[in-house]
């Protein structure tokens, strides 16, 4: 995909990716999560620290993920993240919506055209 085609993510998407990537990974710190998801989105969203790190603060702020020290791979301290029992509850609702929503919009685009075969 080309550099200038990433996706500007709507409100809320970052929460609900964040919460996957946990539910899917396991504890991860911060660049961890971040470089998963660009991985996942064959780097369609590209996540710098500032969007990344207020994500984690609103999402424990919800009490959705909470977090414990540690240290990460390369021997660094490092504040690992996990879904919590209600952030699992938010992530089924949240799913379950943008499947709603994507069948929706999938019934939208298949509509013709105005002048294309009906």
């Amino acid at each position: 995909m080309p550099q200038d085609s990433k996706l500007d993510l709507l409100q809320g998407t970052l929460d609900v990716m964040v919460l996957q990537t946990l539910t899917s990974m396991g504890d991860l710190h911060g660049y961890g999560i971040a470089r998963r998801i660009e991985q996942v989105s064959g780097n369609a969203v590209m996540l710098n620290q500032g969007t990344i790190y207020a994500a984690l603060v609103r999402l424990q702020q919800r009490g959705w993920i909470s977090a414990k020290w540690g240290v990460s791979e390369n021997n660094r301290k490092a504040k690992f993240y996990s879904i919590t029992r209600k952030g699992r509850k938010q992530l089924a609702a949240e799913t379950e919506q943008w499947r709603r929503l994507s069948e929706v919009m999938g019934r939208v685009f298949a509509t013709p055209a105005e002048g294309e075969g009906r």
